[in-house]
């Protein structure tokens, strides 16, 4: 993952994370989508798995999941698009995200070790602070894995050195107060952001939540180190479902041209 990062800045630009849940709106299409993502511009993906009470999530991701959920996605389902996913793109940081339910009703050591042969680099658990280390944390970073943490608007300077001790991989920084899809921050805002979080640590800092434009990821690339893009993308799913919930034939290269307009605002000026 650390390489994905240096890349870019050896490039003089922010990496582009593509946000997607794993099965929307039928495996075969966003599997499709999901081996598409990096000839498109994704330096790094996150691979949402989905559950059926996103809490962070706003409407357009939680109608995601719940697609997904319909068409009978399966956590099997999602391990098995990371592999196909690893075995076309080796050198491409993959990273599970969502809540720990799934996990705990799969098993976690059963996950763990699954995800680990499937090629997975990360993981991101929105619902885990870093007082359940016990739950996920310590024995993911035992398997190698990336565990990424996620910081607010409203964590302070005494909280912040508690969620980034055992981070890795890099800091998720939620630019909003808010679920996902849901306004955005300002350029100011998250340059003062970026600066109060390198002050606590040395993993890149990655922002998402709001970001859906090139403009957005030309503001918010020129001061982190990554800028995640998910339901931008994910909205060009749901407006080209048929009434039956069936993909156009052209969903894939509609939301890849998508990505494509995105990646155009990484470069830094």
């Amino acid at each position: 993952m650390q390489a994905c990062f240096s890349a870019c800045q050896t490039d003089n630009r922010a990496a582009l994370g593509i946000f997607i849940s794993a099965g929307d709106p039928d495996l075969t299409t966003s599997t499709e989508l999901l081996l598409g993502l990096p000839d498109a511009g994704a330096d790094f993906v996150e691979l949402g798995m989905p559950f059926s009470d996103p809490m962070a999530d706003g409407p357009v991701i939680q109608a995601a999941s719940l697609r997904a959920i319909k068409a009978g996605i399966t956590m099997d389902k999602v391990l098995n698009m990371a592999s196909q996913f690893r075995a076309k793109h080796p050198d491409v940081p993959l990273i599970l995200m969502g809540y720990f339910n799934p996990i705990y009703i799969y098993g976690v050591e059963r996950f763990l070790n699954a995800a680990t042969a499937a090629g997975v680099d990360g993981l991101i658990m929105v619902d885990l602070p870093p007082e359940e280390d016990n739950e996920l944390c310590v024995q993911a970073t035992k398997k190698g894995l990336a565990f990424i943490r996620l910081v607010t608007p409203t964590t302070d300077a005494k909280r912040i050195p508690v969620v980034v001790k055992t981070a890795s991989g890099f800091i998720y920084y939620v630019s909003i107060t808010g679920i996902t899809g849901s306004g955005r921050a300002s350029e100011d805002s998250i340059a003062s952001a970026m600066a109060h979080i390198r002050s606590f640590t040395d993993l890149p800092a990655v922002v998402g939540f709001g970001i859906k434009h090139p403009d957005h990821v030309r503001e918010a690339g020129a001061h982190a180190d990554g800028v995640v893009v998910g339901s931008a993308v994910v909205s060009v799913i749901a407006d080209n479902l048929s009434d039956d919930g069936m993909a156009a034939p052209d969903t894939v290269e509609k939301a890849l041209a998508v990505i494509r307009e995105l990646n155009t605002g990484t470069p830094r000026i």
